[in-house]
């Protein structure tokens, strides 16, 4: 009997894991909702309010431990406002019952950490977030922290995307740089691979006077997560122009929307996940949302190679970046099969050959 395949699932695998109750949901997923590598998770209908965030530890689930921090629960169904600086656990839709070879890992959506929407996902007995052991069946729940904007979301919202993975999928960087040679995963900028594509931050843009990022603005209006193209950016948003040298001085505590100088480039054969480059390099966070599919920038799907939008937060000091600072890196799975459709062929996919981009809930500035 051949062993199944190694490395990242691909949705015709996803969807078949509905088909047999791998992934069981009261409602079949939504159009959309299958990307290329990656299922995206649907909010349930109750929400929590909690005191502070948590980790269930191995003793317990999450259920339990909402029963000790819960302050007040509500029906999220034909939707609500989640407030910042507040502290929600919702479950989700989906549930897993993973066979002994198959774990899990999630991330924020694109979309959600561009509106700097700090989210989770928790399994019972977790000892980490977004992390999904393997062999693991039980609920899952969304932790989410609205950290600028207070957002409204109903049953069915999508924040958190999850990716199943069986075995050993990394890519080590011997190998990157062959796939690099065959297929360029990087161009532009430092080029450099070494724990994955590292990436830097552009800050000379189009050159003097040229918008080279976005700061959040406080106490602005709601966002509805579920209304694409709604929002007049400026409301929401200050436009940060290239003025002098290209650096930018990162106040405590605010969020800022940047660009990468490089434009990567996710082959068919493989998806990618974006990590901080390395806590000690700066006082900041850098990039919520890390899921890279099959496909970004691919030439084949209408890419020619996409710039990374970095969602930077900075910590309790104020602290300057350069232009070409290295901030993150693009770490590199292996697909167990190549999936049937790629990021942007036709599938709604927002960010492909995308520069500097706000989040879909904003009007394109003219």
């Amino acid at each position: 009997m051949t062993a199944a395949p190694t490395g990242i699932l691909p949705a015709h695998t996803i969807e078949a894991m509905f088909g047999d109750n791998t992934i069981f949901a009261e409602n079949a997923p939504v159009k959309g909702q299958i990307q290329p590598a990656s299922l995206d998770l649907r909010l349930g209908h109750t929400a929590y309010r909690v005191r502070a965030s948590f980790l269930p530890g191995p003793e317990a689930t999450v259920a339990e431990k909402l029963e000790a921090l819960e302050l007040h629960a509500f029906n999220i169904s034909e939707g609500a406002v989640l407030e910042t600086g507040c502290v929600y656990i919702v479950p989700l839709q989906e549930n897993l019952a993973l066979s002994a070879d198959i774990s899990a890992t999630a991330n924020p959506k694109s979309s959600t950490g561009r509106l700097d929407v700090f989210t989770r996902v928790i399994a019972d007995h977790g000892l980490a977030f977004d992390t999904v052991p393997a062999g693991y069946s039980g609920p899952l729940y969304a932790e989410i922290s609205p950290l600028t904007f207070p957002i409204l979301v109903r049953a069915g919202s999508r924040l958190s995307q999850i990716r199943f993975r069986r075995g050993l999928a990394t890519v080590s960087d011997e190998a990157l740089l062959k796939v690099h040679s065959e297929h360029t995963l990087v161009s532009g900028g430092n080029e450099r691979i070494g724990g994955g594509v590292q990436l830097s931050i552009d800050l000379e843009g189009e050159g003097e006077g040229s918008l080279v990022g976005y700061r959040a603005k406080h106490h602005s209006g709601l966002i509805d997560v579920d209304l694409p193209g709604e929002k007049d950016p400026l409301d929401y948003w200050e436009p940060i122009y290239r003025r002098g040298t290209a650096e930018l001085i990162l106040d405590p505590n605010e969020f800022y929307i940047l660009v990468s100088q490089e434009a990567v480039h996710v082959p068919p054969d493989y998806a990618a996940e974006m990590v901080p480059f390395d806590a000690l390099v700066g006082e900041f966070r850098v990039h919520y949302a890390g899921f890279f599919d099959p496909g970004f920038g691919h030439a084949g799907a209408g890419g020619i190679g996409s710039r990374a939008v970095l969602e930077v937060r900075s910590h309790d000091v104020p602290f300057i970046v350069e232009h070409g600072q290295t901030v993150g890196r693009l770490v590199y799975e292996k697909m167990a099969e190549r999936p049937k459709q790629l990021y942007g062929e036709g599938i709604g996919s927002n960010y492909q050959g995308q520069a500097l981009k706000l989040s879909k809930h904003f009007k394109v500035p003219a």
